[in-house]
């Protein structure tokens, strides 16, 4: 709770509100990965389609099969890929509560004005990672061409199913926290961490470490999923230098 003559928190009080959101988080993804585990057939064709799609692309003999099958060989492979369907579905379905209670954890160490961004915040979290999973689940079959036909005409692809549903999972979570770049480096702008300088100088590097930080998040490592992953990043920082570079033209307007 705020103290009301400083209008801080103390250590004990920080520590509450942290349990308090982080307990909620749990539940919303909890009560996700219920109703992924119910809707699992429905998710599990989705998640097959950018297979399914390379059959016909990939060359014949490319890969295993007739159809869209995957090749079992564990016992508990297939309870296993449920859960994690389910797992990271959940997580998926409650990133609109997630981000929520982000906010309402740093909400209390900003000023009166930056408050009111709330549903932005939110909202642009969710768009973004929305559209960092759309892309993502775009580019799996390209990268899943690729990695078919690197390997020569000479090899037969297998794919089991927690290889598989892993690589998507891993590829679609990859896209969708890295498209949450810009909300990350616009917030450590509003409490004062970085600045629009501090940004500009040091974008050479910042470039950099956002190839080397997609080429470690991918799985696939192809050059494709790295360029496709790579600019949308690039753009999200530059983007983020002119909201920060227009917030403190307002701001020194307003002081004026």
């Amino acid at each position: 709770m705020a103290d009301k003559n400083t209008g801080t928190m103390s250590i004990v009080s920080h520590l509450e509100e942290l349990r308090k959101r982080l307990l909620i988080s749990v539940l919303a993804v909890g009560a996700g990965a219920i109703a992924c585990w119910i809707l699992y057939p429905q998710i599990l064709d989705v998640l097959l389609q950018p297979y399914c799609s390379i059959r016909g692309e990939a060359g014949e003999g490319a890969v295993f099969g007739s159809g869209c099958e995957l090749l079992v060989t564990d016992p508990l492979e297939p309870f296993t890929v449920r859960l994690t369907v389910a797992a990271y579905g959940g997580l998926a379905m409650a990133m609109p509560v997630v981000l929520w209670q982000v906010w309402r954890f740093i909400v209390p160490g900003l000023y009166g004005r930056e408050r009111r961004l709330a549903v932005p915040f939110v909202a642009s979290g969710i768009l973004l990672f929305a559209a960092g999973c759309g892309l993502a689940y775009w580019s799996i079959p390209r990268a899943l061409e690729f990695l078919v036909e690197i390997g020569g005409p000479d090899l037969i692809s297998v794919f089991s199913p927690a290889k598989y549903i892993g690589f998507v999972i891993k590829m679609t979570m990859a896209f969708g926290i890295g498209f949450e770049f810009p909300l990350v480096l616009v917030f450590l702008q509003l409490i004062g961490i970085l600045t629009p300088a501090a940004l500009r100088r040091a974008r050479r590097y910042a470039i950099v470490g956002i190839v080397a930080l997609v080429a470690v998040l991918t799985p696939s490592g192809d050059p494709f999923t790295l360029m496709i992953l790579s600019v949308p990043m690039w753009m999200f920082y530059e983007i983020s230098i002119l909201i920060g570079a227009l917030r403190e033209r307002r701001r020194r307007r307003s002081e004026g």
